[in-house]
């Protein structure tokens, strides 16, 4: 199991309730899946960006959950205090990626996205946005894509302050080509997308 890697099913955000259970963002399309699944891993940070099966990564048992105001509800075997549920805030909830669900031609997985490179196709010459760091699921009906730009992305006139983000919405109609494999997203994006979509412009 060393080179699978993992899917990421939700991130702790906090805790919920006196008994030990947390509140989690969801990170897969597949939250009822929940309701199958017992056996999961927690990630800690420095783990969760790894693609590798982590030494570090923490089996636990699941015992209860619920969909909670967009996230889901959490409560895992042997945390049963707010104290205990308070250490587990930032990890990532996964899954050895043999064991996730087969996905229908054309789809692919949120988590398969971070790490892969977003470039713009609308043009004849394509220009390379920046590396896909985190999905914002949170956002509204699609995901957002936080994108670390480029460094010669800042020569533009309108590029902002090394070490910003940029959003870009993970939308179908301007998707054009996803290799996984490759690490490499390929979309069209209106024009002046990438500046209006900057945290601070």
């Amino acid at each position: 199991m060393a080179s699978e890697g993992w899917v990421w099913l939700a991130r702790i955000k906090r805790t919920q309730g006196r008994k030990g259970e947390v509140f989690a963002e969801v990170l897969t399309d597949f939250p009822e899946k929940f309701a199958e699944r017992r056996k999961l891993w927690l990630l800690k940070s420095s783990s969760a960006a790894a693609s590798d099966i982590s030494a570090d990564a923490q089996e636990i048992t699941l015992q209860h959950h619920w969909m909670h105001k967009g996230g889901v509800v959490l409560h895992f075997a042997g945390i049963d205090s707010i104290s205990a549920a308070e250490q587990l805030a930032g990890c990532v909830v996964a899954i050895p990626r043999s064991e996730r669900a087969r996905l229908d031609e054309g789809d692919v997985y949120i988590g398969d996205l971070i790490g892969c490179t977003l470039i713009d196709v609308v043009r004849s010459e394509p220009v390379l946005i920046g590396v896909i760091e985190d999905v914002d699921r949170s956002a509204g009906p699609v995901p957002m894509l936080v994108i670390r730009p480029e460094l010669h992305d800042r020569k533009s006139p309108s590029a902002k302050a090394a070490g910003d983000e940029i959003l870009i919405p993970f939308a179908k109609d301007y998707l054009r080509r996803v290799d996984i494999e490759s690490k490499r997203i390929e979309m069209a994006l209106p024009e002046g997308l990438v500046d209006l979509n900057r945290p601070d412009a």
